[in-house]
């Protein structure tokens, strides 16, 4: 490994070691708290576009295992830790996590005080960054971090969806999954429940939708800001009145917007597995699995028949919607949990209870 550097966009720099590809990396820098579950963290087409800063101190300790990924390639740009385990151990596992990042080009930059990177982040909001093997020249560095927080053009989830519709399982009730970056293990969930699945891509209209003989429509997490998505926002609008809808992450959001209410951009997000949520029904708390950077803006959704199901409990965000006449349901969160606990599950259970009655 040789000396690395992360510069960001208002000038502070954290030196560490390059590890992975050496290739730069330019992108959004967001911090994520799980303790375990990196597998899942570093292949979720959510963090498409962005810099991964793990604050659990160790990552890679038990190794890697492609299986347990959310989708076949991952779509972040760089990853920072503190220390990059370098022997690992588990019996599941297929290579080390130094041999995943370079096996698909990925800068990692280790031996960083991540503590204070975090801190940082946490004070001045997330910023764009660039993981590179030198800071001579650092007002170039800086002004190319700040590049990072550019979206492509169209936005990231046309990046990330799948290019053509397939089908997962073979129940007796039939799920249109809309993919906008959407995580595996929510079509493994839905499998589990005897479901039939159709992933189709972010950009599919009402009418193909329709055309599937969907029973139910799933809207999948998904990288970037909602309100780069207007054509599924089209989309959603013109399902609303004719099928159950369950929102997920982006999903939430995008299904806020064809209602009518608003989004906007949190200052450093919710990233990881320990997030306490508050069921405002029985007032019930669980711990969540989260991935956003965005939220759901609760004094626009007087108008729009929906009303908070869930709230985050650190700041108070909207963490869930349900629509006081239509089968219509949503969630901030992961009930996936992948990675994350597990209390959420049931969510799926109740959304199908309502596709099947």
């Amino acid at each position: 490994m040789r000396r690395g550097y992360l510069v960001l966009e208002d000038g502070a720099v954290f030196e560490g070691l390059l590890a992975g590809s050496a290739e730069d990396a330019v992108g959004e820098v967001v911090f994520n708290t799980s303790v375990v579950g990196y597998e899942q963290v570093v292949t979720d087409p959510s963090y498409a576009g962005q810099v991964v800063v793990m604050t659990f101190p160790t990552i890679g300790n038990y190794g890697f295992n492609p299986e347990h990924g959310e989708a076949a390639r991952p779509w972040l740009r760089g990853l920072v830790v503190r220390e990059l385990c370098e022997e690992p151990s588990h019996h599941a596992m297929q290579e080390t996590m130094l041999a995943w990042l370079e096996r698909h080009r990925i800068p990692c930059l280790t031996g960083v005080d991540t503590r204070a990177l975090t801190r940082t982040l946490r004070s001045r909001g997330t910023m764009g960054g660039v993981i590179t093997p030198e800071v001579s020249g650092l007002e170039a560095h800086r002004r190319r971090a700040a590049t990072g927080l550019r979206p492509p053009a169209g936005g990231h989830v046309l990046q990330v969806t799948c290019r053509r519709p397939y089908v997962r399982g073979s129940g007796d009730t039939r799920i249109v999954l809309l993919d906008f970056g959407a995580k595996q293990s929510i079509a493994r969930a839905l499998e589990a429940r005897g479901c039939q699945v159709v992933v189709v891509p972010a950009d599919t209209s009402a009418e193909a939708v329709r055309a599937l003989g969907a029973d139910g429509v799933v809207l999948s997490n998904g990288p970037g800001d909602p309100r780069d998505c207007p054509y599924a926002v089209k989309t959603i609008g013109r399902l609303l009145e004719n099928l159950p809808v369950l929102g997920i992450c982006l999903g939430h959001q995008l299904l806020a917007l064809a209602l009518g209410a608003e989004t906007y951009k949190l200052p450093f997000g919710h990233r990881g597995g320990n997030q306490p949520v508050q069921d405002l029904d029985g007032g019930r708390v669980y711990v969540t699995s989260q991935n956003h950077g965005y939220a759901v803006r609760e004094e626009s959704l007087a108008a729009t028949g929906a009303e908070v199901a869930f709230r985050n409990l650190n700041d108070g965000t909207v963490e869930g919607l349900r629509h006081r006449q239509l089968p219509l349901m949503s969630v901030q969160f992961h009930p996936e949990a992948a990675p994350g606990p597990q209390d959420t599950l049931f969510l799926f259970d109740r959304f199908l209870q309502v596709v099947r009655s």
